[in-house]
């Protein structure tokens, strides 16, 4: 019988995650499984406790949150693999205030049908990105990263205390319109290819959706070994709220200030100034100057449903 490493952030989602474990331990208890259950008690202790769990001989690490505990159980179990300290397989039970990455391998909300998930073990390779920024940073991450728009977007909805999900990020969209709407001159390259001009956003993708609800790159395939990048040119204020419901519903191609690319690695430079950058939903900064991101094709083993999204 497999043995479930399950960790829980209790700050996600804004304290539900937490609330939530007397029921969860009930749900897990009446499954059957065979379960340790931890909660995480500062920032980064979800990798230190994966990275255990690996040492350990469990065979399934479960992040219980959002898009940062999924983050930080990743890069502790890249960080075993490295050392050769040996593998485990990521389960999520999605209570995050996005939940994106779990969206983008088919995993979506329901505490019932998440367990039954994880006690079914059908389990599938995906794609996870390596990030560098800075020329200081580097890390790695499931879902994508924002550069610009979206990136202070995501600081402004993390910011807000009574709002949560995916309401909390239309908000902040709005806000970010009004007080933080910058378009610098920039040089992208994508493998072998070159672009520069005005960005209002870059996102460079794993998986399809930020925010909750925003599509950025709607057919990207986790497990395809390419990074899918959704570029927003230079467009007044008027035009990035236009282009809002756009991103909600998935259908923005086609509009004449967004471009679509596939690449394995994708360099971006900002010529003026500086953009701010989020990595998996956390905020990495506001200052950056250069981005580097590069895929690493079937790298982790992820528990999901029989038909993945």
């Amino acid at each position: 019988m497999a043995r479930y490493k399950v960790i829980v952030n209790p700050t996600a989602g804004k304290g539900v995650a937490g609330a939530s474990i007397p029921i969860l331990e009930q749900k897990l208890n009446e499954s059957g499984m065979a379960y340790e259950l931890v909660k995480t008690e500062r920032p980064w202790h979800a990798a230190e406790l994966a990275r255990q769990a690996i040492r350990s001989g469990f065979e399934v690490a479960v992040a219980v949150g959002g898009d940062g505990t999924v983050n930080e159980i990743i890069n502790g179990i890249v960080a075993a693999q490295e050392a050769g300290e040996g593998n485990i397989s990521l389960g999520i039970i999605p209570i995050g205030t996005g939940n994106d990455f779990a969206y983008g391998v088919g995993i979506l909300p329901g505490l019932n049908s998440n367990i039954a998930t994880l006690t079914n073990l059908q389990k599938r390779w995906v794609d996870i990105g390596w990030f560098s920024g800075n020329q200081s940073i580097n890390r790695f991450f499931g879902n994508g990263i924002g550069v610009g728009f979206d990136a202070m977007v995501n600081i402004v909805a993390s910011r807000m205390k009574r709002l949560r999900g995916f309401l909390s990020y239309i908000v902040a969209v709005l806000r970010t319109i009004l007080l933080d709407y910058r378009s610098p001159k920039t040089e992208i390259i994508y493998d072998d290819q070159m672009l520069a001009q005005r960005c209002v956003m870059i996102s460079i993708m794993n998986g399809r959706r930020m925010g909750g609800g925003f599509h950025m790159t709607p057919t990207s395939l986790p497990d395809d070994g390419l990074l899918d990048t959704c570029i927003a040119g230079y467009v007044d204020r008027l035009s990035i709220l236009a282009l809002l419901p756009r991103f909600i519903k998935g259908n923005q191609k086609g509009h004449p200030a967004i471009q679509f690319q596939q690449a394995h690695a994708v360099h971006v430079r900002i010529l003026e100034g500086t953009l701010p950058v989020h990595l998996d939903g956390e905020a990495m900064g506001t200052d950056f100057k250069e981005v580097e991101v590069k895929i690493l094709p079937r790298k982790l083993e992820v528990i999901t449903s029989p038909h993945p999204a």
